[in-house]
């Protein structure tokens, strides 16, 4: 079992006990905005979602590496954070990372020490290369962790993602193991 800390943070794999959190993590309209293509609708789904990351931990080539961010003090749920394996090459794995968390929660360097810190693991425990992220370029505090937390942009791709009824721009960042 993967158990990251932070100076204010527990990163840990999750387990079905977890549903009723990550259900209404999923579920919220307002953390979800930006991720549409993943949030759930009703329970069964977040279930569906929260078997496959669980059931991919034992994998021989797993791929999800996904985590829920707890509070140290309170162990009231922040969000998640995590990656998905998109290649397996001789150098290492390359990866998309991704994070969201509660609204309360947001603009309070939370996500910014969790970042930091899967990354140490990435590179450092888990053979991992390269780790690209992204968000649309409205997204401002997203992009503000990306840039707080090393990665390098990429691209900025002008109204290539359709979203809430508007064609809108989508920056893409990386960090390489060696960077």
């Amino acid at each position: 079992m993967i158990r990251l800390e932070t100076e204010r943070t527990i990163i840990r794999e999750p387990s079905i006990n977890d549903l009723e959190l990550h259900h209404r993590l999923f579920s919220d309209d307002k953390v979800m905005y930006y991720l549409q293509d993943i949030k759930t609708k009703s329970i069964e789904e977040s279930r569906e979602n929260l078997l496959a990351s669980i059931e991919d931990i034992d994998s021989e080539d797993r791929k999800l590496y996904f985590f829920k961010i707890v509070e140290k003090n309170s162990f009231e749920h922040i969000g998640d954070i995590g990656y998905t394996v998109t290649h397996f090459t001789p150098i290492g794995k390359f990866v998309h990372l991704g994070y969201f968390i509660h609204e309360k929660f947001w603009s309070k360097g939370y996500v910014s020490e969790a970042v930091r810190e899967l990354i140490r693991f990435a590179f450092e425990e888990n053979d991992v290369y390269r780790i690209s992220t992204g968000c649309l370029s409205e997204n401002i505090g997203s992009e503000k962790v990306m840039q707080k937390c090393g990665f390098i942009k990429e691209a900025e791709h002008k109204n290539v993602q359709w979203h809430d009824g508007k064609a809108k721009t989508r920056v893409e960042y990386r960090l390489l193991k060696s960077e």
